[in-house]
């Protein structure tokens, strides 16, 4: 079944918020030589990039569209 124009469009949205949300995370580790005050604003930033993509995943649940698809 292909989904609707809005469900891809939340969909495409999903795969960005995810896909920033793992970049985020991963500058952590590279931030870890910067000190700890870098490595607390790029923890909170991933957490927010983290909640983006969670919601997005609950949306489109809610839509009944599987985002690990």
């Amino acid at each position: 079944m292909n989904p609707s124009p809005a469900h891809a469009e939340l969909l495409a949205a999903f795969r960005r918020a995810e896909a920033d949300a793992a970049h985020k995370s991963g500058l952590i580790q590279g931030l870890a030589k910067k000190g700890p005050k870098a490595i607390q604003a790029a923890t909170e930033t991933a957490a927010k990039a983290a909640k983006r993509r969670d919601s997005y995943a609950r949306k489109l649940k809610d839509l009944g569209v599987d985002p690990s698809v």
